[in-house]
């Protein structure tokens, strides 16, 4: 007779019995772990409740598939190791998704690669986890509470149990299924789950990238809506594979000779820079603040018009006349958008061909106005109202040294307008923490409600836009009419804060509005377009720079772009910006100087001609136009710059693929350390 501790208890016998039927009834493991995922999975959206991304037929299918994916390998394994692996899987899924929650709540995304690699961004949640915490999310890991004690049973006492039970019921040696009969079955069995669940997902991802989400992946403005696609363990399955394609896969590191090359080329336009340091321009704004405004879908060819008798832009009409406003500015973006914008403005660098900078080298180095500021005693700060986590601001404004992110969370939306809260009370809330800024500060802002598809409250539409009522066009001039009286409210809030004689107020439209039916705008412009004045209309944005005490007010003619922004501001504070990885140069010196503005594409303009490429990319198969002649010239007159402007896309590309700033300031410090001159690479900068 068995001891009374020889006898097994109750969870003993239970666990005994479990482990048995799980043992005989081949698989069941793996479908118990799919139901209580897909519930999680299922849980989980409610629980970030994004709107209009409940989970439906579709979702329920790819995430099967991708549970499919993340277990077909536990059947080569034996039954107790099989169980194992999948306890250890739903622990690990189980955390990722609670991660996910309590990180979405603060920053509006998921935990990415990056992100991982930007470990402040995590750090930074901290004190606040208690407060982004609720009693339901302790729901993802109710199952915990069977299921690891199971484990500990299984891993401390099943090997025994299930060997005893095994020749309990019969399974002498001699009835054991041959070893490789045993392998063939799991391989088998495997591959089918394998092939299911890359049918599952992947094929009904792929088939949703060539409809629903044309261009998303390409885009990646969002992890979230990434999320849509894949769901939430296809979502973090893929944010590795692009993470390491990127970088591991079809990443090829710089040869010395390609960073020697770069590194020259960056210092001749170092040194163009320098060479303006002499102007009287330079330093004439010394310790102002900075207030910069990116201006969403504000085009140049609003400037100065009116419809209905009405000026479209009263208060930025106002404004040009006291300020410096240049009137061939180029916005310089590509499939990047408004991150692009930001990203040419604040760190005057090229964006990429496909996709965007924030989200694919968030964690590389940059020499952006904000960090640079910083390095001279700036308070920085960015104010947007919109989920932190669109276009991955979270983390690359990390990156960027700004002190705070003033996002969607720090807003009250007391004003809603489109896609989020109304540009006046976005100005109004943004100011109240401008005016208890500590001096001096730059304050970059990011207006959002002139933003496609122009959607304004009916209140708000204030215009009699005519034949285009009801139209795209006539509903962005609603919304652009709108963000004007906002822009003018704040420049009053600033000069009742004694702000206004001393701040730099710069601002720029940040991309196109997106409408492609060219008959709209020939209607609003009375005149038939040809495809000079489109390219023009598509590509100038207004870029108006106001200055303390009103100085050089009138309109510039010369031609700028995108990646001037910077280099202008820091040119008028006297800061040096010769050792920095900037391509642009000082659009406000007493004497203008000629530039070339290259788009993305390769096309470019010098403020006289406008070159586009071709399709084939030939450089002689393309366009020059004679700007002032507003007609077709001879490619000949244009055919000088093409390389200039193919050199300017391919350095800094470059410079951000291959982190050279990261390798200049390795060199600087090495030559320092050598008791060279510290003058061959940045110093300071984003990413310290």
């Amino acid at each position: 007779m068995l001891s009374y501790t020889e006898r097994p208890n109750a969870a003993r016998r239970l666990a005994r019995f479990t482990l048995d039927w799980l043992n005989r009834l081949k698989g069941v493991d793996v479908l118990l772990f799919f139901i209580v995922m897909l519930l999680k999975q299922l849980l989980f959206n409610r629980l970030i409740h994004v709107p209009n991304m409940d989970m439906d037929g579709y979702d329920t299918v790819v995430a099967i598939g991708t549970l499919g994916l993340v277990t077909f390998w536990t059947f080569w394994l034996p039954t107790r190791g099989r169980i194992i692996a999948l306890i250890v899987l739903d622990l690990l899924l189980s955390f990722i998704m609670y991660a996910d929650l309590i990180y979405y709540r603060y920053f509006q995304d998921f935990i990415s690669v990056p992100v991982l690699m930007q470990a402040s961004q995590v750090d930074s949640l901290g004190e606040s986890i208690g407060t982004l915490l609720h009693a339901k999310d302790f729901l993802l890991a109710a199952d915990w509470l069977l299921i690891i004690p199971f484990a500990v049973y299984v891993i401390w006492k099943g090997r025994s149990d299930l060997r005893k039970d095994s020749y309990e019921y019969g399974y002498s040696s001699q009835r054991r299924p041959s070893l490789w009969r045993k392998v063939i079955i799991r391989v088998a069995v495997s591959a089918a789950i394998f092939a299911i669940g890359i049918s599952m997902s992947v094929g009904n991802v792929n088939e949703a990238k060539k409809t629903w989400a044309l261009g998303l992946f390409d885009g990646n403005w969002w992890n979230v809506s990434l999320y849509n696609v894949t769901g939430i363990v296809g979502f973090h399955g893929y944010d590795m594979y692009r993470y390491a394609k990127l970088h591991w896969i079809d990443s090829e590191q710089a040869s010395a000779e390609e960073t020697a090359e770069a590194l020259a080329w960056k210092e001749a336009r170092g040194d163009n820079r320098q060479a303006l340091e002499s102007d009287p321009t330079f330093g004439e704004y010394k310790g102002s603040n900075v207030i910069l405004i990116q201006m969403e879908a504000f085009q140049n060819f609003m400037i100065g018009k009116s419809i209905g008798g009405q000026e479209i832009t009263p208060n930025l009409n106002k404004l040009v006349k006291e300020s410096a406003y240049f009137s061939q500015f180029y916005h310089q973006t590509a499939q990047g958008r408004t991150s692009d914008a930001d990203f040419l403005s604040n760190c005057s660098l090229q964006p990429m061909m496909s996709g965007s900078v924030f989200i694919q080298y968030a964690n590389h180095q940059y020499n952006c106005m904000s960090s640079t500021l910083k390095d001279n005693g700036y308070s920085t700060a960015a104010y947007h109202a919109y989920e932190g986590g669109f276009w991955n601001r979270n983390t690359m404004y990390a990156n960027m040294d700004y002190d705070t992110f003033y996002s969607k969370k720090n807003y009250q939306i007391d004003e809603p307008v489109g896609w989020s809260l109304g540009d006046t009370s976005f100005f109004r809330q943004s100011a109240d923490i401008i005016a208890m800024q500590q001096q001096p500060f730059y304050s970059f802002m990011i207006t959002l409600s002139s933003h496609y598809p122009f959607t304004m409250p009916e209140s708000e539409q204030k215009l009699n836009v005519g034949e285009l009522d009801g139209t795209l066009m006539g509903d962005y001039l609603q919304a652009v009419h709108y963000v004007d009286a906002s822009i003018g409210t704040f420049i009053e809030r600033l000069k009742a804060e004694g702000l206004w004689d001393k701040t730099i107020v710069a601002m720029y439209g940040d991309h196109d509005n997106s409408i492609r039916d060219w008959s709209l705008f020939e209607t609003f412009l009375g005149q038939p377009l040809n495809d000079l004045q489109r390219e023009l209309i598509l590509k100038q944005v207004p870029f108006i720079v106001h200055l303390p005490d009103g100085k050089y007010a009138g309109t510039h003619t010369n031609v700028g772009g995108q990646l001037d922004v910077t280099p202008t501001i820091l040119h008028l504070l006297g800061i040096s910006t010769a050792d920095k990885t900037l391509l642009g140069q000082p659009l406000i010196t007493s004497q203008p100087h000629s530039k070339l503005v290259v788009q993305r594409n390769g096309a470019f303009t010098d403020g006289t001609v406008y070159y586009m490429p071709s399709s084939d990319n030939v450089a002689g198969n393309g366009k020059c136009w004679n700007i002032a002649a507003n007609a077709l010239g001879d490619v000949q007159n244009c055919l000088g710059a093409v390389e200039d402007a193919r050199t300017e896309l391919s350095m800094s590309d470059q410079i951000v693929q291959h982190d050279l700033i990261a390798s200049f300031r390795a060199a600087a410090v090495e030559a320092s350390a050598d008791g060279g001159k510290e003058t061959a690479a940045d110093t300071g900068g984003a990413g310290k």
